[in-house]
């Protein structure tokens, strides 16, 4: 049997480094998106996520856990995960370009005071663009879970949590610690006794 320890233990080590590195930078962000989608929820309105591959996978483990619950068990609160509908997604992608499939489904489904949640760890997935730009301007919030240097998405965040990374896997793990972390602290705010 083979000793994976060492790079079993250089790989934990990876991931730590990089999630203290994320508190230590970026925990003003986490707080400020927190207190977004708060304000989204208890003025009654949704939010809108979108990623492709291993980030779609994420945005809609996250749309499921405020549909569903995280560590509450409370009334469901809206979030639609874009990707899901797969009569919708190869529709407008065959009718309209792969470019579109989020942003046709932003003007259909975002309401005012709705908030857009980008999920992509490059920052440069053209549909996930498109749709934060529908978002923008339809006068929405955009939040977005980023990789690397945040990519061209960036600038059309109104908050991003960017993990300094340019791999996929890591930047995908540390997200989901900051998605679950947005789900427990909605939850509290909104249903905590």
């Amino acid at each position: 049997m083979a000793d994976y320890s060492a790079y079993i233990e250089k790989s934990f080590r990876e991931h730590i480094a990089m999630a203290e590195r994320v508190l230590a930078e970026q925990s003003a962000t986490i707080n400020t998106m927190a207190n977004v989608l708060i304000a989204c929820y208890q003025q009654g309105h949704k939010a809108i996520f979108c990623g492709n591959g291993g980030s779609a996978a994420d945005a809609q483990h996250l749309a499921a856990e405020f549909v569903g619950r995280y560590l509450i068990d409370r009334r469901p609160i809206p979030a639609l995960a874009l990707h899901t509908d797969t009569s919708t997604l190869t529709a407008v992608g065959n009718d309209y370009g792969y470019d579109q499939v989020f942003s046709r489904q932003v003007k259909a489904h975002m309401n005012p005071g709705d908030v857009l949640v980008c999920l992509t760890t490059s920052g440069n997935s053209v549909n996930v663009i498109k749709a934060a730009e529908v978002a923008r301007e339809l006068g929405n919030p955009v939040l977005a879970l980023l990789g690397g240097d945040g990519g061209k998405i960036l600038p059309l965040c109104d908050h991003a949590l960017v993990v300094p990374f340019k791999l996929p896997y890591l930047v995908q793990e540390i997200s989901m610690v900051v998605g679950h972390l947005l789900c427990d602290l909605t939850e509290q705010a909104l249903f905590a006794k």
